[in-house]
C-alpha cells in the first residue's frame, strides 16, 4: 500500500513567504503607485516651459522646485532652485498656480485601499489558494493543522502492496481473514444468504508477531484504502478532542467505503472504564464512549472492516469486545518451528545465500523467537558477512545472529583473567555435563566462553530436536538441575562459589515456583491455581494469590525443590569429576566448541571406563 504523506513544510511556513512578499510589495511597489514619478530637469528647461505656458501647477520647497505640465496624461517634474526675483512674476505670466503638487493628485480613500485593503485581500486569497492544494495533496484535509481532525495515516490502492504471501509463520490468522478479504471483494454471495461480515477483529499476540503486517496484509489482498492510526494519537491535551478525531476517522472511512481501518495499541484508548476518572468524564473515557458509538453506528454493509492491535486483550472494556463491535478475536502467537522456518525464507530472500544454509537448523536454534527477532536475526547474518568480506550470507552467520540477538555482541576488548577464564569453562562444563547426564534433555550445541556484550562471561546453548509444547515435570526438574549445574562445578573444584550463576539462580527459581503455584506439581498444593498471571503477552507478571501462610509454605517448597536439584547435579558432577576436568580444560583452550566436540570427548571417556 501507497501511504500518503503529509507535506514536508507546515501551513504556517507558505503563510509566512506570502507576509514577506506582501511586505517587500508595500515598501518598493505601492510608494511608488501612491506617488507619481518625478522627473529630474535642469532650471533652464523649467523657464522654457514656463514661457511656453506648458506649466500647470508649482511647489517650491526648501532646494527644489516641483511643477507639472498641462498634458492629457499630466508628467512630474523636479528642478533645483536658483537666485531669481523675477521667478514670480514670470509664473504668474504664465498663468501657474501654487500648490502641492506630488501628494495632491492620490485620492486618501484611493491611497489607503492601496495601502491597506489591497495587501489584505491578496494575503487572504493567496493563503486560501495554498491551503486548497495541500489539502488536495493530502486527500481531503490537514489533520496536523486542524483540531478534531484524525490524523491517520491514509494508504492508497496499490499494486505494489503486501500480500498475505509476505506474512508466514501465521496461517491460523491468515485464514480467518482471508473470510474478511473475500467479503470484501464478494460482498454480494453473503448478502443473498442473509449472513453479515464482522465489523470488527481484534489481533492479539506478543510484540513482534505480525499484527500490523497482517493488517496491512488484508488491505493490500482486498486492494481498498488502508486507514492507519496509534490509539495513542486519540488521546489530547483538550477534553473532546479524542472523540472528535474518532467521529472524524468513521466519517473518512464511510467516504472511502469499502475500506479498512487499523487501530494499533487500541489498549490506550480501550481500557476497562472504572470510577478512576473526574466522575467517569476524562478525556480516555469520552473518547472510548465515542468510538462505540461509532462502531455500533455505521453500516457495516458498505464494507468498512475495523482491525485493531493489541499486546494486552485483558485490559479492554468488555463493552468493546461484545459481538457487534470486535466480533472476532484472532490470536496471532509465536511462530512454531515450521512457522520460524518460513519466516526465515521470506526474508531471507532479500540477501544473498551461500549453499550450506540449512534454516531447519536456525529454526530450532531461536526457539521462541518472534516475526520480528528472526527478521532481525537474517539482516544482523547479513551485517556480519559485509564486514567478513563475503558476498553472500552463511550458515555461521545465521548461527552467530542467533547469539547476538540472544546474548549480545562478542566484547572483543573484554579480557578475562587466567583464574576467571578457568572458572567460567568449568562452570560452562557444569551446565552441559549435568545437561547431557540427564535422560529428557535437550542436546548441548554449543558451549563458549567468550563475554558478550549482554553481560553474559559465556553461556550453554541447547537446542531440542523437535517442537515442544509440553513439558513433564521431569524435564521441568531436569532443567532447574542444569541451571544449578554451574554453581556445582565451582564449588567442588575451587571450594568457593562465585557470583556468576546470579542469572542461573533466577531461572531455577522462576521454574520451581511455577511447578507449585500454577502448574500444580506438588503434592501438598496439588491442582490449585495459587498465582495469577497478568499480561501474559507482555513477560507475564505474576502475583500470588493466596494466604501468608500459603506463600510461607510455597517459598519452603520452592527451595526444597531448587535444592534437591542442587543436590542431584552435585552427584553428577562428583561422578563424573574427570570429564568435567577434560571437558573444562579443553574449553580453556578453545574458548567455544560444538556439541559434537563435546559428546565426542564425552563418549571416549565413557569407552575409555568400559
Amino acid at each position: 500500500m501507497k501511504e500518503v504523506k503529509p507535506p514536508k513544510k507546515p501551513l504556517i511556513f507558505y503563510y509566512f513567504i506570502v507576509m514577506l512578499v506582501m511586505m517587500l510589495l508595500n515598501s518598493f511597489l505601492f510608494p511608488r503607485l501612491l506617488k507619481p514619478q518625478v522627473e529630474s530637469v535642469d532650471y533652464g528647461t523649467f523657464l522654457d516651459m514656463v514661457e511656453e505656458k506648458q506649466v500647470k501647477m508649482v511647489q517650491i520647497e526648501g532646494e527644489y522646485i516641483y511643477f507639472v505640465d498641462k498634458q492629457e496624461t499630466p508628467a512630474y517634474y523636479r528642478t533645483t532652485t536658483f537666485d531669481d526675483p523675477e521667478l514670480v512674476e514670470r509664473l504668474r505670466q504664465s498663468e501657474c498656480t501654487f500648490g502641492r503638487v506630488v501628494q495632491e493628485e492620490m485620492s486618501p480613500i484611493l491611497s489607503f485601499i492601496i495601502s491597506w485593503i489591497l495587501p489584505i485581500v491578496i494575503f487572504v486569497a493567496l493563503g486560501q489558494w495554498l491551503s486548497s492544494r495541500l489539502m488536495k495533496k493530502m486527500g481531503g484535509g490537514l489533520p496536523s493543522m486542524q483540531f478534531g481532525k484524525s490524523n491517520a495515516k491514509i494508504y492508497v490502492e496499490s499494486t505494489t502492496g503486501i500480500k498475505f504471501s509476505d506474512v508466514a509463520g501465521e496461517d491460523e490468522a491468515k485464514e480467518v481473514l482471508t473470510e474478511i478479504v473475500d467479503f470484501l471483494h464478494n460482498s454480494q454471495k453473503y448478502q443473498e444468504i442473509g449472513a453479515s461480515m464482522p465489523k470488527g477483529a481484534l489481533l492479539v499476540g506478543p510484540p513482534g508477531t505480525g499484527k500490523t503486517l497482517l493488517a496491512k496484509a488484508v488491505a493490500g489482498e482486498a486492494n481498498v484504502p488502508f486507514f492507519s492510526i496509534s490509539g495513542s494519537e486519540f488521546v489530547e491535551m483538550f477534553v473532546g478532542m479524542g472523540a472528535a478525531k474518532v467521529r472524524d476517522l468513521f466519517k473518512q472511512a464511510n467516504e472511502k467505503a469499502p475500506c479498512i481501518v487499523f487501530i494499533d495499541e487500541i489498549d490506550t484508548i480501550g481500557k476497562k472504564r472504572d470510577n478512576g476518572g473526574m466522575g467517569g468524564n476524562d478525556e480516555r473515557e469520552q473518547t472510548l464512549n465515542q468510538l462505540l458509538t461509532e462502531m455500533d453506528g455505521f453500516d457495516g454493509s458498505k464494507g468498512v472492516v475495523i482491525l485493531a492491535a493489541t499486546n494486552r486483550p485483558e485490559s479492554l472494556d468488555p463493552a468493546l469486545l461484545r459481538p457487534g463491535r470486535f466480533d472476532r478475536r484472532v490470536p496471532v502467537e509465536l511462530p512454531d518451528l515450521a512457522g520460524r522456518e518460513a519466516i526465515l525464507k521470506v526474508h531471507a530472500k532479500k540477501v544473498k545465500l551461500g549453499d550450506d544454509i540449512d534454516f531447519n537448523a536456525i529454526a530450532r536454534a531461536a526457539s521462541g523467537a518472534s516475526g520480528a527477532e528472526l527478521a532481525n536475526m537474517v539482516n544482523e547474518a547479513a551485517l556480519r558477512a559485509v564486514r567478513e568480506g563475503r558476498q553472500y550470507v552463511t550458515q555461521a552467520d545465521l548461527e552467530e545472529s542467533i547469539e547476538v540477538v540472544i546474548a549480545g555482541y562478542q566484547k572483543k576488548n573484554k579480557v578475562l583473567s587466567d583464574k576467571e577464564k578457568l572458572i567460567v569453562s568449568y562452570h560452562e562444563i557444569g551446565h552441559a555435563l549435568v545437561a547431557a547426564l540427564q535422560t529428557h534433555s535437550a542436546p548441548v550445541t554449543k558451549i563458549t566462553i567468550i563475554p558478550r556484550t549482554s553481560g553474559a562471561l559465556g553461556y550453554t546453548m541447547q537446542v531440542e530436536e523437535g517442537e515442544r509444547n509440553l513439558m513433564s515435570k521431569e524435564e521441568i526438574e531436569n532443567k532447574i538441575a542444569t541451571f544449578t549445574g554451574g554453581r556445582v562445578a565451582e564449588k567442588i573444584i575451587f571450594k568457593s562459589v562465585t557470583t556468576g550463576a546470579s542469572n542461573d539462580i533466577e531461572q531455577a527459581t522462576k521454574l520451581a515456583r511455577a511447578m507449585i503455584t500454577r502448574y500444580g506439581m506438588s503434592e501438598e498444593f496439588g491442582m490449585v491455581a495459587l498465582e495469577t498471571v497478568t499480561n501474559q503477552y507482555l513477560g507475564g507478571d505474576a502475583s500470588l494469590a493466596c494466604s501468608e501462610d500459603t506463600a510461607k509454605e510455597i517459598d519452603r517448597k520452592v527451595i526444597e525443590t531448587v535444592k534437591r536439584q542442587y543436590e542431584k547435579a552435585e552427584k553428577l558432577l562428583t561422578e563424573n569429576k574427570e570429564k568435567l576436568h577434560e571437558l573444562a580444560k579443553y574449553l580453556y583452550e578453545k574458548e567455544t566448541i560444538t556439541g559434537e566436540e563435546f559428546m565426542k570427548i564425552l563418549n571416549e571417556e565413557q569407552l575409555d571406563e568400559n
